[in-house]
């Protein structure tokens, strides 16, 4: 039952994903864009391109969809809500994420397009860029609640979310979200106005609508991360619990689906600089911050 209802939220968060994608692109906010467009786009013919690998081309649209899900399923919606509280559940968000690079690539080199190929190796030089901090930032969480469990990350922000707690750790984690989902700024994989889709370019009609409806899913687990590691969850007055998860996953979504439209797309050597550069020592200085205010002990003032 749990699992139904977790698919369900995924679902209904994606086409809301979809929804608000569509109204920054366009300006028009418009709830049953998505559902006309997943309709032509099963309406299409879905071509398959005639010298492709017909292995990786099947299969990259499907295992993005796969590891943006395998995600979600240690994330807590509530108390009691989750798929699999795993002793690692931590560090599983990074693990099944890094299929998302393994799918890119796959779904790059399966058409046998020049775009959609370099697309692919493009996304595998920005995982190079935020494998790192990614996993640096999740330490920090992990350090405070003292557990890898994301059930005890949410309960450890019970007095204090960690994005007050660790804040240079949940800027790096954000915007290498990001970078995950291949939101603009961080788009070059896709790159529609010069790589004519990228990864997508080769994919039409219902293979399409999967690469499209994995990448919602995708924002949708990366918002639900942020809100997990660093908003606390599903802590919040009057509200019920999975209430307060929902608010926050989408308020964070949301954010990122907007914050990139106003910024110019970044570089992919610009990207790496800034990764090797800010990124990772900023997550390094706050491991060190977080051990030491383990150490010492929390300042009254940080405790609500």
């Amino acid at each position: 039952m749990t699992t139904v209802i977790v698919v369900f939220a995924l679902i209904v968060g994606a086409y809301l994903v979809a929804v608000l994608e569509a109204w920054t692109t366009t300006g028009r906010l418009s709830f049953a864009s998505p559902l006309l467009s997943g309709i032509a786009l099963l309406g299409r013919e879905s071509i398959v391109p005639r010298k492709s690998d017909r292995i990786f081309f099947e299969v990259g649209p499907v295992l993005l969809l796969v590891s943006a899900v395998l995600a979600a399923a240690v994330l807590p919606l509530a108390p009691g809500l989750i798929v699999a509280d795993l002793a690692t559940g931590a560090l599983f968000v990074n693990a099944a994420l890094a299929y998302v690079m393994v799918a890119l690539v796959m779904a790059g080199w399966g058409p046998d397009g020049a775009y959609a190929m370099v697309g692919g190796f493009r996304f595998l030089g920005q995982l190079i860029g935020y494998s790192m901090p990614i996993v640096m930032a999740i330490v920090g969480v992990a350090m405070r609640a003292e557990s890898l469990l994301t059930t005890a990350i949410v309960e450890s922000q019970a007095a204090l979310p960690n994005a007050i707690y660790q804040p240079a750790g949940f800027v790096v984690f954000s915007v290498a979200a990001m970078s995950v989902c291949f939101l603009p700024p961080f788009d070059l994989p896709t790159a529609p106005g010069e790589l004519a889709g990228g990864t997508m370019a080769e994919y039409t009609g219902w293979r399409l609508a999967v690469v499209r409806l994995a990448r919602a899913v995708l924002v949708v687990t990366l918002a639900a991360a942020i809100t997990v590691f660093y908003l606390g969850g599903w802590n919040g007055p009057v509200l019920p619990p999975w209430a307060w998860t929902a608010a926050k996953t989408l308020a964070v979504a949301a954010v990122m689906l907007v914050a990139g439209r106003y910024v110019p797309r970044v570089r992919e050597e610009h990207m790496l600089a800034w990764y090797w550069k800010i990124g990772i020592p900023l997550a390094l200085l706050n491991i060190l911050y977080v051990g030491v205010v383990l150490v010492v002990g929390e300042p009254s003032s940080m405790s609500m």
